[in-house]
C-alpha cells in the first residue's frame, strides 16, 4: 500500500512537471499561488483552492463575492434546516454517502442549535426548570423519649431533640416543579417562620455534621433552600452552565448504544456514522425544545411535555428507520431499547448528576 501511494504521488508530480513544461513552451505563465506558494497553471490553485485573480481594483467584483457567499451560505443553511426538522435522519445518511457540501457540518449544526437554545431562553427570561417550595406544618411530639415530627398526610420522621422548643416548624419539599416558565412569574408563598425554621435546622445540621464533608454538604443544602425559598429559578444559571459539559457525555454515550445495536452492520457503519447520527437527534432535540417553550407561554405546561417527548420518539423512530434502512419491525424493536436504556442509564443519572452539581457546586 506505502509503495501504490508512493508512486501515485510521483506520478502526480511528474504530471504536474509536464503540464508546466507545455505551458511554458506554448508561451503561458506560471505564477506561484499568493495564499501557499505553489505554482499555479490555471485560475484555481490546485493545492489550496486560491483563484488567482482576487479582485482588488474592482468594488463590483467585491459586491458580487459578497453576495455570492451570502446566498450560498444562506442556501445551506436552509437545506439543513429543512432536513433537521422535515427529514429525519437525512443529514447522517448524508454524511454517510459523502453529501456533505450540501449540509451544515454535524457538529457546527449541534453547536449552533444549541447555543441559539440558551441565548434565547437568557433574553426570553424563560427558565428550564422552576422548583416552588411546597411548606407543610408539622406537629413535634415525643415518644418513648424520641422527639417526631409529622405533617398531614406523611409519615413521622424522628428529628433532633433541640426541635421540641414549643415553637411551630414546617416540612418543605420541593414537589412543584414549573418547566420554561419566566422568571419572576412564580412567587413561593413561604412565611417568614418558615423560613426560620429552614435556617434553625440547617445550621443545626451543619453544627453537628461528623466531619467537614458533612459540614460543607449542609451548606450548600442550607444556600440553596435560601435561595429557592425567596427566587424559584435560583438554580437555572447552574443548569444551564451544566447541561451543556453533560451533553458532551451523552452524546458519544448514545452513539455507543446505537453501535452495539447495529453491531451486525459494523462493516457498514462506523462510529462516527453512529456519532453523527447522535449529533444530529440532539441538534433536533434543542431545535424542538425551543419550540416547546414558546408553546409553554401559551399551553398548558403538562401537555407541552407530553407533546414533545411523543415528538422527540417519533422523530427518533423515523430518523431510524431512514438512516440504518432496516424493517420497521426491527427498528421499532431497536427503538424501545435504545430508548429505554439511553433514558435509564444515561439520562435520569445525568439529570441527578447536574442538579447535585448545581446545588453544590453552582
Amino acid at each position: 500500500m506505502e509503495e501504490l501511494e508512493a508512486a501515485l504521488e510521483t506520478g502526480g508530480a511528474a504530471a504536474a512537471e509536464l503540464a508546466v513544461s507545455a505551458l511554458l513552451q506554448d508561451g503561458g505563465r506560471v505564477v506561484p499561488c499568493p495564499n501557499c506558494a505553489s505554482p499555479v497553471i490555471g485560475r484555481y490553485c490546485a493545492q489550496c483552492g486560491q483563484p488567482t485573480e482576487t479582485h482588488r481594483r474592482s468594488v463590483v467584483h467585491l459586491v458580487q463575492d459578497f453576495v455570492k457567499d451570502i446566498a450560498s451560505f444562506d442556501s445551506r443553511i436552509l437545506r439543513t434546516t429543512r432536513a433537521l426538522l422535515f427529514r429525519p435522519g437525512e443529514l447522517a445518511l448524508a454524511f454517510r454517502q459523502g453529501r456533505t457540501q450540501r449540509y451544515v457540518p454535524a457538529v457546527r449544526l449541534y453547536l449552533f442549535v444549541s447555543l441559539i437554545f440558551f441565548l434565547t431562553l437568557s433574553a426570553t427570561h424563560i427558565a428550564i426548570v422552576q422548583f416552588v417550595p411546597v411548606v407543610t406544618p408539622e406537629k413535634i411530639f415525643v415518644e418513648n423519649g424520641k422527639v417526631y415530627a409529622i405533617a398531614p398526610g406523611e409519615e413521622k420522621i424522628r428529628v433532633p431533640a433541640v426541635l421540641n422548643d414549643g415553637r411551630q416548624h414546617f416540612a418543605v419539599s420541593a414537589d412543584t416543579a414549573l418547566f420554561f416558565a419566566r422568571e419572576g412569574t412564580v412567587h413561593p408563598s413561604m412565611t417568614a417562620a418558615a423560613r426560620a425554621d429552614i435556617d434553625n435546622r440547617l445550621a443545626y445540621a451543619q453544627a453537628h455534621a461528623d466531619d467537614s464533608r458533612a459540614a460543607w454538604i449542609s451548606a450548600q443544602a442550607r444556600r440553596t433552600a435560601k435561595d429557592l425559598a425567596t427566587n424559584p429559578a435560583a438554580l437555572n444559571g447552574a443548569l444551564t452552565a451544566w447541561i451543556p459539559r453533560a451533553l458532551f457525555l451523552l452524546l458519544p454515550l448514545f452513539a455507543l448504544l446505537l453501535a452495539a445495536f447495529y453491531w451486525r452492520s459494523r462493516r457498514r457503519f462506523y462510529f462516527v456514522d453512529h456519532l453523527v447520527f447522535s449529533l444530529g437527534f440532539h441538534a433536533f432535540a434543542f431545535a424542538l425544545l425551543l419550540v416547546a417553550a414558546g408553546l409553554a407561554q401559551i399551553l398548558p405546561g403538562e401537555m407541552v411535555a407530553w407533546a414533545t417527548l411523543a415528538a422527540l420518539g417519533a422523530y427518533l423512530v423515523l430518523a431510524m428507520r431512514r438512516f440504518y434502512a432496516q424493517s420497521w419491525a426491527w427498528t421499532g424493536v431497536k427503538f424501545l431499547s435504545v430508548a429505554a436504556l439511553y433514558t435509564v442509564f444515561c439520562v435520569f443519572p445525568a439529570m441527578i448528576g447536574i442538579f447535585l452539581a448545581s446545588i453544590f457546586y453552582g
